[in-house]
């Protein structure tokens, strides 16, 4: 008999072998209705799965990500079992589950096209192996067996990542006919699946290698209410008129060039005033809470990166090394702003007293992105990061944690991202060649994270594998106003680059100490956050922020002498505004102008000239009356300090 423990923490007693499914029907036929997966003592496992010795147990229903994690892996086995009868001969590369989805990378074979024409087909086939209710059985298995298995398929890919794994550790999934080298979990059979949906095509290099075979990746989603699918392709429509890369574009706030380089944008006049705008909101908060302003060069030498431990880490994803004319001396663009700020700390001498130290900089970093994964400003090769390093006290750092998370919720408040979690980020305890620094330095380090959250009262999740490779770290996961989940700030304690630069104070007892440094993004970086912000407000954006706030149409061209003089007076008062003198009627221009989202349209004709006011319409809101000059620079200036919090 083994012993089952629950989240409320009562115990029951089961025969060893019982499966997690088993368990979930002792409790309630309902529950075991609802139920997608299990986690024993913190592992993910199939439901079918034989449970061997005691264990602590969670049930994830649908909300859970390991739920849908589970549901949408066995959706991409159910896509290649449907390819695999209708592509006979057809090779495998991978086919995970993804953040709202799952893929599968596959070779039809020389000569053989899978087309966007093609996806209803197959999409058809899946429905009908779904409804088959086919069981999904798990197989343990040696390597050899396994590389026999899929070599007399003649399937490299599978065979490739098999020879790559350790004997012992090897399990295979089967669903119908369909064989696949995999970890797993998976549902117990095919039932569940009730609403199915491809996508999209794409192409991907076999391993993210460009010098390897490109294989068609294949986009799906499934669900298990037909309803759940529905409210999800709305979702997406919605997506798609909120996309930044159509709505920047409309704007005109930045542009991609061939001619310079894929992944490296171009800010256009109205998206670098929108840009620095965020800088400069930033930048004055920063000083309010005692930071000092640093600038570094977009390169450094080798060497520095060799000590930070960056070039070992992310030596594949950065740009290669650029030669100088003297012999031996190479340099990189650099691929994090830290390894400088280290530097920038060494270059005077610190007492306790100067401690905490805060050193910010707007430092532009270089990251090498493989083609197919660049994506608008979101994934690009060239952005700039909101970056900050504190250096302080041992016993400073938890208080010093605590206040970047008020520096995050002030700024997520400012600019209306109201709905979000946070993630705290561990090292994987079973890979730990993946990171630099001592267990006691780590062990430390994710205490202190975990306990200043929850002083600070958060909502958290712990995810072990998913911290920087110097130290674990608090990740601010925000949700737009479509749902969408999106990675921005982040928190992040480091003990080891002090050591590795040999950072130190001089303490109390007049001795030599070594500061802990804490890395902090609030925005991540500006690209991403704008293109989060255009998607989440699609374009239309907070009045103290947008490019534009005010525009002004003269019914004709004998108010442009008018005209101007509102302009004047507006500008005048910082107040950014426009005249729109186009010969058109003022129904055209509203048109127009409310499609460029310029939040404020003030029309003016002779009963506007004759009484020194302007008739207001509130973009997308109609008319709200007429003002006079000063009314309305009073009205603007109001909403701007309520949308800042400014008292």
């Amino acid at each position: 008999m083994i012993n089952i423990t629950f989240p409320d923490n009562s115990t029951r007693e089961y025969e060893s072998g019982v499966s997690s499914l088993d368990i979930a029907n002792s409790i309630s036929p309902g529950l075991a209705r609802q139920v997608y997966a299990a986690s024993l003592n913190g592992e993910t496992r199939d439901l079918s799965r034989p449970v061997n010795e005691d264990a602590r147990i969670v049930f994830h229903k649908w909300n859970d990500e390991e739920a849908r994690h589970t549901f949408w892996h066995t959706s991409a086995h159910l896509l290649a079992a449907a390819l695999e009868e209708l592509y006979p001969g057809i090779k495998f590369g991978i086919g995970p589950s993804i953040g709202n989805g799952f893929y599968y990378d596959v070779d039809p074979g020389d000569g053989k096209v899978i087309s966007e024409s093609d996806l209803p087909v197959i999409e058809k086939k899946m429905k009908e192996l779904a409804k088959q209710k086919i069981g999904i059985e798990r197989i343990e298995i040696s390597k050899a067996r396994a590389l026999e298995i899929f070599d007399k398929k003649g399937d490299e890919y599978k065979t490739e990542l098999i020879s790559e794994l350790e004997d012992g550790n090897i399990s295979l999934y089967k669903l119908g006919n369909f064989v696949d080298l995999c970890r797993g979990p998976h549902l117990p059979g095919t039932e569940s699946i009730k609403a199915i949906k491809l996508l999209s095509l794409a192409g991907a290099y076999w391993r993210g290698d460009e010098k390897r075979k490109m294989m068609t990746r294949i986009y799906g989603i499934t669900f298990p209410k037909a309803k759940l699918l529905e409210e999800h392709l709305l979702m997406l429509e919605e997506a798609k008129k909120r996309d930044h890369r159509k709505i920047g574009k409309e704007l005109e706030l930045f542009s991609f060039s061939q001619k310079v380089g894929m992944g490296l944008p171009l800010w256009l006049p109205r998206g670098s005033e929108l840009r620095q705008r965020l800088i400069d909101f930033m930048t004055a908060e920063l000083k309010r809470r005692g930071y000092t302003i640093v600038t570094t060069p977009h390169i450094g030498n080798v060497e520095l990166y060799k000590t930070s431990g960056h070039y070992e880490k992310y030596g594949s994803d950065s740009f290669q090394p650029l030669n100088t004319p003297q012999e031996g001396e190479q340099f990189m663009l650099k691929p994090m702003n830290c390894p400088h700020h280290c530097e920038i700390y060494n270059a005077s001498p610190h007492s306790y007293k100067d401690l905490p130290v805060r050193m910010a900089e707007f430092g532009t970093v270089y990251r090498y992105e493989q083609h197919g994964e660049l994506h608008g400003l979101t994934r690009v090769r060239s952005f700039t990061q909101d970056d900050a390093h504190h250096f302080c006290e041992p016993d400073q750092m938890k208080d010093e944690f605590k206040k970047i998370i008020d520096l995050v919720q002030w700024t997520f408040k400012s600019l209306n991202f109201t709905d979000y979690t946070a993630q705290i980020s561990l090292r994987d305890a079973s890979d730990k060649e993946k990171y630099i620094g001592s267990d006691e330095n780590w062990e430390k380090a994710e205490k202190a994270i975990i306990e200043a959250a929850g002083e600070k009262g958060m909502q958290t999740t712990v995810v072990e594998g998913e911290a920087a490779f110097y130290g674990p770290k608090l990740d601010f996961m925000v949700k737009d106003a479509i749902g969408r989940e999106w990675q921005l700030g982040t928190i992040q304690v480091d003990y080891n680059l002090p050591e590795r630069f040999d950072l130190s104070y001089t303490g109390s007892d007049n001795q030599k100490h070594r500061p802990v440094m804490l890395h902090r993004a609030i925005f991540g970086s500006l690209e991403r956050f704008v293109a989060v912000l255009i998607e989440s407000t699609a374009g239309k954006f907070p009045l103290w922020l947008t490019p534009d706030q005010v525009i002004i149409l003269p019914v004709s061209e004998k108010y442009h002498d008018y005209s101007k003089k509102v302009l004047n007076f507006l500008n005048n008062s910082d107040i950014r505004t426009l005249i729109d003198e186009r010969n058109e009627k003022v129904g055209k221009k509203i048109r127009d102008n409310e499609l460029r989202r310029i939040p404020y349209l003030l029309i003016v004709g002779e009963k506007e000239e004759n009484s020194s006011t302007v008739s207001v319409r509130k973009q997308g809101k109609g008319d709200i009356g007429t003002m006079e000059l000063e009314e309305f620079t009073n009205f603007i200036r109001q909403q701007v300090s309520e949308e800042l919090n400014i008292k």
